[in-house]
């Protein structure tokens, strides 16, 4: 009977000591970045520059999809344009002499006719006079002439409009219409670069989910890509130490592999759990809570390491 009691109190012990041992440790893993490129339209994938596992620079092509509609979206977007930007240069360099000349000539026989229509008029007005022609002779003769004015009149106004030029306010809008041509090019031209799927930091590749002719659909990803750069620790802090673990908090990190730790410092910790919990919870139920942290490790030491590594985060006693 005594020997099992003494047991019991030596187990007790034991486990005392190793919850001790383990008060303040946070496990997690070494990360990087992860960086997930999406498809910008359900169109095949025509070619694929890089294989899983290339490091490739910022700026690279990974990707290319078919244009299909886009295409023809960015022609007629490029024909207005053009549209546009003659129109501009018309109102601007004004009419051709060769339209004056022929408004000029327009306006001379106009001239020219008038004065032959009031003669035969002032002609055709003295027989009438002269009790010779009808009343209706000199009705038509009327007729003619106030035709021959309005038409003298038109082609000088047409002739005065010529030699005036383009209208200020005609260039304005030719100017406005050419930059709302220029802007809608520009917006589809956006769209289609997003076709070519380029790496946007430097890193190497993780995956490529889809094959050569494949259509992925719209918005899902096509290449994933871990970015280059120190990896920091990704780990989640149980609750009875989440009140010492904050941001600005130093730390050792422990990796396998490496017999000395690193000297880390606390980036971010989640305010919220990882589960969504009760709104009453006991000490027990608390206990099971934890909070999701990033870690800052040095540069120097850190970048060469893979990620994916299991880390173990101590609190250095200052931090206790």
């Amino acid at each position: 009977m005594k020997l099992r009691t003494l047991v019991c109190w030596v187990s007790v012990c034991w486990l005392s000591a190793c919850s001790r041992s383990d008060e303040g440790q946070i496990l997690g893993t070494l990360e990087r970045d992860r960086l997930e490129l999406i498809a910008e339209a359900n169109e095949p994938i025509v070619s694929i520059d890089v294989h899983e596992g290339d490091v490739v620079p910022a700026g690279a092509v990974l990707l290319r999809q078919e244009l299909g509609a886009m295409q023809a979206k960015l022609d007629q977007a490029a024909a207005a344009r053009n549209v546009a930007e003659r129109r501009l240069a018309e109102l601007t360099k004004g009419p051709r002499s060769q339209e004056i000349l022929e408004a000029r000539a327009g306006a001379e026989s106009a001239q020219s006719s008038l004065l032959t229509e009031t003669k035969e008029y002032e002609r055709v007005r003295d027989l009438v006079e002269r009790k010779l022609l009808s009343q209706s002779s000199l009705d038509q003769a009327r007729a003619r002439r106030d035709t021959a004015i309005g038409s003298q009149k038109q082609t000088t106004a047409r002739l005065n409009l010529l030699l005036e030029g383009t209208r200020i306010e005609e260039l304005e809008q030719a100017e406005a219409s050419l930059k709302q041509a220029q802007a809608a090019l520009a917006e589809v031209q956006t769209s289609a670069a997003r076709y070519v799927v380029t790496a946007p930091r430097a890193g190497r590749i993780e995956a490529i989910p889809y094959k050569l002719g494949e259509r992925p659909a719209t918005g899902a990803p096509v290449i994933v890509m871990l970015a280059d750069g120190v990896p920091y620790a990704r780990v989640h802090v149980p609750e009875p130490v989440r009140a010492q673990f904050k941001s600005g908090t130093e730390v050792q990190v422990r990796l396998d592999g490496r017999d000395q730790p690193l000297q880390g410092v606390v980036r971010y910790v989640s305010a919220d759990a990882a589960f969504t919990p009760y709104y009453a919870l006991t000490q027990e139920d608390r206990s099971r809570l934890s909070f999701l942290a990033e870690v800052d490790l040095p540069e120097d030491a850190a970048r060469d390491i893979p990620s994916g590594i299991p880390v173990q985060v101590m609190l250095t006693e200052t931090a206790k």
